[in-house]
């Protein structure tokens, strides 16, 4: 990946329907190299694919929870149990294993503290915990969906 590459990327982080003319005047190059760099970040796979970033308060989903999970079981069976029963829930944006003292984390958005409650008790009816620790964001400060490019 060369400068231009990271340019393009740049560029279509910020707005992945900008005309091709357009992008390519600001990346200097014609139009076929330029759609040709942007098919070959898709084959490569650093371009995984176009999505619309919806605003999360305009459709009623103005509470975001960090859940933290630490168990005591890490069998490969309790392991694929836990992970189909937390991808499945839809309020469940973002999940994670975690190194150290927590063993997961995951991002919740839901419409009400009522609706949490109700997300709470399904997801431990599915499963057996140590312990379950719920945060919730007071103002969120800083939200993107670009990604770092100074590392390539």
């Amino acid at each position: 990946m060369n400068e231009i590459d990271k340019k393009i990327l740049s560029i279509l982080q910020d707005n992945a329907d900008i005309p091709i003319a357009e992008l390519s005047k600001k990346v200097n190059l014609s139009a076929t190299p330029c759609w040709a760099r942007i098919n070959k970040l898709y084959k490569q796979g650093y371009i995984k694919k176009k999505v619309a970033v919806v605003d999360r308060l305009k459709i009623n989903l103005p509470i975001i929870a960090f859940v933290q999970i630490r168990t005591s079981q890490h069998s490969m069976n309790w392991s694929k149990r836990f992970i189909k029963a937390v991808t499945e829930m839809e309020e469940v944006v973002e999940f994670y294993r975690l190194s150290g003292t927590v063993d997961y984390i995951f991002k919740v958005l839901v419409p009400s503290i009522e609706k949490y409650n109700e997300f709470y008790k399904k997801l431990t009816d599915k499963i057996d915990f140590s312990e379950v620790t719920s945060s919730f964001s007071m103002e969120e400060i800083k939200y993107t969906s670009n990604l770092p490019l100074n590392y390539t």
